[in-house]
């Protein structure tokens, strides 16, 4: 069952139809498609954004930085 916002919130049923009755009323029938088409082309973006930050850090290997060397300390015991 995929997480989504509404089962976070615990947003079901009754609680629902009134958010998006208020929202119905607030920004009437002809912008919810507009709000809607905005709301997910930003969900898209950031999908991308996040998508693209995990391959990069997945990928990315430290080059041009030297290796650390420890030191022994057993050879430098009398």
């Amino acid at each position: 069952m995929p997480i989504t916002i509404a089962s976070i919130m615990n947003l079901m049923g009754p609680d629902m139809m009134v958010i998006l009755f208020i929202v119905l009323l607030l920004f009437g029938a002809k912008k919810l498609p507009e709000l809607a088409r905005g709301m997910g082309r930003a969900v898209k973006e950031f999908s991308a954004a996040r998508d693209e930050i995990q391959k990069e850090s997945t990928q990315s290997t430290p080059t041009g930085i030297a290796p650390i060397k420890l030191l022994d300390t057993k050879s430098e015991l009398p």
